[in-house]
């Protein structure tokens, strides 16, 4: 399966080698490979014991700052997509007439099959993620669909999580215009939860959102 590759990811790789002490020493070639994920997950939650803190760079975890901290959840294995989700990191909508062919990758795993990337593609990027892991998906672009899959679960690494924002109206974090959005957990705490998820700031990114903002409506786990 191909890495994500991209000039964001590179952007990413040399900030991390910068800003993180020791250095990580990456490879800046835009690849999302295991050495960045783990430089990655440092930085966030290095900034995330700052109190106040709000400012982290595209790729990480940007959208909808939180004072509150928030902790990362365990991986114990039993979540083998969420490798397949972190190799699409950095994925990126293309700015005018021209479109990701990855975005449009991740459609076709749906009902609906945009040929476009402005179409929105958190469910789309769900989908394809626990297609190439070996598990059915909802074949639905809709976000929303995902509250019905396999079977419930409480908050855990790799949770197929439903969120809802409170405010109407188009949420620029994620292009919903219905309020519903889906990706994966990796952390939580008392105000906020973050999600690996599509269509976040119009790319695959970490993203933080205030729960003072949106409702968790489901928490999901493959059968």
């Amino acid at each position: 399966m191909p890495l994500a590759r991209s000039d964001e990811v590179r952007r990413l790789q040399a900030m991390l080698n910068a800003k993180l002490r020791p250095p990580p020493h990456l490879a800046v070639d835009g690849i999302i490979g295991p050495k960045t994920r783990a430089a990655m997950r440092a930085y966030q939650s290095a900034q995330q014991s700052i109190p106040g803190h709000g400012a982290e760079p595209r790729g990480l975890a940007v959208a909808n700052p939180a004072q509150q901290h928030s902790a990362p959840l365990a991986d114990d294995g039993s979540a083998p997509w969420m490798a397949i989700a972190e190799d699409e990191l950095g994925v990126t909508e293309i700015p005018g007439r021209r479109h990701n062919p990855r975005i449009i990758e991740y459609h076709m795993t749906t009902g609906l099959q945009a040929q476009t990337d402005e179409v929105p593609w958190c469910a789309s990027f769900v989908n394809w993620v626990m297609r190439q892991a070996g598990y059915g998906g909802t074949n639905s672009a809709a976000a929303k669909s995902w509250k019905g899959y396999g079977s419930a679960c409480g908050p855990r690494y790799g949770a197929i999580t439903v969120i809802r924002r409170r405010r109407s109206g188009h949420d620029a974090s994620t292009g919903s215009s219905s309020g519903y959005h889906v990706g994966f957990m990796t952390q939580q705490g008392s105000g906020r939860i973050t999600l690996l998820g599509g269509n976040q700031g119009n790319m695959v990114k970490l993203s933080n959102f205030n729960l003072a903002s949106y409702d968790i409506e489901a928490q999901r786990w493959p059968r």
